[in-house]
């Protein structure tokens, strides 16, 4: 089974791929993390508002297989969650990088963005 992976994006090591746009940063998990979960049946995101650090729990996203921990690749402001994954998580599924999407952040520190991994190396490590 092949994992898509978008070159306009950047990734962690931990499965999460960010898109910068100017100081937001859009926030999900890959095609290969969805994959490796199965079926996402529950996504509990964060409140609006709230401030994460680089490194700390974003999100849990919970499969009939498991619970995982999606961490902040970047620390900042949450400014928008995906409302419709409340009702619809399998969205994740099916659409990891576009309806998708876990939560927007208002980035505070953009020399973190440099710790970011690029599509090539997101894919030597899977």
């Amino acid at each position: 089974m092949s994992n898509e992976i978008r070159d306009d994006l950047k990734y962690t090591d931990s499965h999460e791929w960010i898109k910068i746009n100017d100081s937001i940063a859009t926030i999900g998990i890959t095609d290969h993390a969805q994959s490796e979960l199965t079926d996402i049946v529950f996504a509990e995101l964060p409140e609006i508002g709230k401030l994460v650090k680089k490194g700390d729990e974003l999100c849990v996203v919970e499969s009939v297989k498991s619970v995982s921990e999606i961490y902040s690749p970047l620390s900042g402001k949450i400014v928008k969650i995906n409302e419709k994954l409340e009702d619809a998580p399998e969205i994740i599924n099916g659409q990891p990088y576009d309806d998708g999407w876990l939560v927007e952040i208002e980035i505070e520190k953009k020399d973190e963005i440099d710790a970011l991994i690029s599509g090539s190396e997101y894919q030597k490590l899977i």
